[in-house]
């Protein structure tokens, strides 16, 4: 479960709707009139705003360039803690996101922070067709007042500069084992 999919559909649906990101009242106003609905279909998470699933636009120039704004916005956060925590209700899962394990899941005992230098970040970010200002996205959700972007106090980091995906796998795997969970590997898609 990616959270940050949520606050870019909440992007998207202000665009949409032409609403300006920066009228936080007015976000809000959209938000609380929109039928949202998540869930998982499979194991996947799945997002339907007005009954559109809006994947095909969370990665557009105006999304990457308005998320910041949207999440910033206290309201925001707090409509979408709940469908974040709604998500643990109906199955095991794992979720991304910048504050994950410092607000959504305060309590869960399995915290991995996973990091990697600025221009790794940037370069597998460009790969997956999203061109944002990671500095300025990075100093604008550390700064919110709202749920900042902080590394949880319990939370394992893990520098994945040099590591494939299956690598950070692995990692939280072993981390896992020697905290004395049982795992087996999962498929890595």
């Amino acid at each position: 479960m990616n959270s940050g999919a949520m606050y870019r559909a909440v992007a998207w649906l202000a665009h949409a709707r032409k609403v300006n990101p920066n009228d936080s009242a007015a976000v809000v106003r959209l938000l609380n009139s929109a039928s949202f609905k998540t869930g998982l279909t499979g194991k996947e998470s799945a997002i339907l705003i007005e009954g559109e699933n809006p994947d095909r636009h969370l990665k557009e120039e105006v999304v990457n360039r308005t998320v910041s704004m949207i999440s910033a916005i206290p309201e925001v956060r707090s409509f979408l803690l709940q469908h974040l925590r709604g998500f643990a209700q109906s199955d095991n899962i794992v979720m991304e996101g910048r504050d994950i394990g410092s607000t959504v899941f305060l309590e869960t005992p399995f915290k991995f922070y996973i990091d990697a230098a600025p221009e790794i970040r940037a370069r597998r970010r460009a790969a997956q067709g999203l061109k944002d200002n990671l500095i300025h996205r990075d100093r604008a959700d550390s700064s919110r007042r709202s749920s900042p972007l902080i590394i949880a106090d319990d939370a394992q980091v893990i520098d994945s500069s040099s590591l494939s995906i299956s690598g950070v796998v692995e990692e939280i795997m072993r981390r896992l084992t020697l905290k004395g969970l049982p795992t087996a590997t999962p498929p890595v898609r």
